[in-house]
């Protein structure tokens, strides 16, 4: 059996110096140098004895290398890892000519080290800045992830953390924000979103100075991203208009914001400590509402006019939903003649979550695919429909919501839904 030497004279140098300029701890690499050339050893040799413990020594000034083989003596009943074993009576089993095996698996396992250390760098450098915004550039499409280009390190987007209605193209620039760093089956990463209520609050401060000096405070968000926002803000300092700060000269603020957002609405109302001003303006531009609130149980109860009933739901009954998110009330609308027509608890983040029957697995697939509406499932019926994984009797309940919207559309808006059946034809 023959020693390996693994850069005889140098190689100590070259270690202590990798683990001082990219503060990696010396101990780590050797500890990984010396488990890579026991797996390069059963590689080259294959099938080895089940009743040995194959284990690797290193000479941590020289390089030398060896590889022994010793009796097990004890291994963990579940996992069947060795945890005792005859180093006394141990056997140098290392094969000739694995020098040159030796020599490349070091330098795999240094550079991989590296890497492994560029990386953790990198990712404590964002942990830092988590809740911030910043520009990206989208460089690929991973499955449905989105992976945006964010400077040192790569962002990456999942389909809950995108906008509806938004499709991404490469080069595409963006703002984006850094909302976790998160352990995947792919090791770390730098979660970014496009659809956390917290980009809308830092592209006021970017767009509007008196939110980012704290003389307008945003109170609360609700939001529906890429359809629609509702903003509550009040002043911290005496002469100051915060809706008119946040809305800007002629609406050039506002609109800023609205464009990065690709042309979502955002509605900014004037926070007051009085619920019922509060809940009206919330509900807005639905007027003449009858409002009763319970504080202790922080219910609403709402009545509209017949006229501004659909207002105050709004279209799939997002203007409601919005307005108890915002407000933190659980709202519920009924009709002049006290018929209910919307309950919603503030809770529901999509359309889709007002749906009684609708089961946890069928709304991940259907948000994974931005099916968040009656108008989203009645638009791509053929493609939900075509879904392995949702049931058949939630594809039946699905058929069942999707045919009472569009009998109610046709009969609402015969031209409109004749129009809109004819394009997707």
């Amino acid at each position: 059996m023959s020693n390996t030497n693994v850069a005889r004279t140098e190689f100590a140098a070259a270690i202590a110096q990798i683990a001082s300029e990219r503060n990696i701890p010396v101990e780590s690499i050797h500890t990984a140098i010396k488990q890579a050339l026991v797996s390069a050893y059963k590689k080259q040799m294959g099938d080895l004895e089940e009743d040995f413990h194959y284990y690797a020594t290193l000479n941590e000034m020289t390089g030398e290398s060896q590889i022994f083989k010793a009796k097990v003596l004890k291994r963990d009943e579940e996992t069947l890892e060795v945890l005792e074993w005859d180093e006394k009576s141990s056997e140098n089993v290392t094969p000739a000519g694995f020098g040159r095996i030796a020599a490349q698996t070091a330098k795999q396992v240094i550079l991989q080290k590296i890497r492994e250390s560029e990386k953790e760098q990198i990712l404590n450098d964002y942990q830092d800045r988590v809740g911030t915004l910043l520009m990206g550039q989208v460089l690929r499409m991973d499955g449905r992830m989105v992976v945006v280009d964010i400077g040192r390190g790569q962002g990456y987007m999942p389909p809950e953390e995108q906008m509806r209605g938004e499709f991404y193209k490469m080069n595409m620039r963006l703002a984006v924000l850094i909302k976790d760093i998160r352990e995947t089956h792919k090791g770390k990463r730098i979660i970014v979103s496009r659809a956390d209520k917290a980009l809308v609050s830092k592209l006021f401060e970017r767009e509007v100075p008196e939110v980012a000096s704290g003389a307008v405070e945003i109170v609360a968000i609700a939001r529906e991203a890429g359809v629609r926002t509702k903003l509550a803000v009040k002043a911290a300092q005496d002469g100051v208009d915060p809706v008119g700060s946040c809305v800007g000269q002629r609406g050039v603020r506002v609109q800023e914001v609205i464009n990065e957002l690709n042309n979502e609405k955002i509605d900014i109302i004037p926070y007051t400590d009085d619920a019922r001003l509060y809940m009206q303006a919330a509900l807005a531009p639905a007027e003449g509402l009858k409002i009763e609130i319970d504080k202790n149980s922080k219910k609403v109860v709402v009545i509209a006019p017949d006229d501004q009933l659909s207002l105050a739901i709004g279209k799939g009954g997002q203007n409601v939903r919005l307005a108890s998110k915002l407000t933190g009330f659980m709202i519920t609308v009924k009709s002049a003649s006290g018929d209910v027509k919307s309950e919603v608890t503030g809770q529901e983040e999509y359309e889709i979550d007002t749906f009684e029957g609708l089961t946890a697995e069928t709304r991940e697939k259907l948000v994974q695919f931005k099916l968040t509406t009656l108008g989203d499932l009645s638009r791509f019926k053929a493609k939900w429909q075509a879904f392995e994984d949702i049931a058949e009797e939630q594809k039946e309940f699905l058929n069942k919501r999707v045919e009472a919207f569009e009998a109610e559309l046709a009969a609402q808006e015969p031209r409109v839904y004749a129009e809109r059946e004819a394009k997707t034809e």
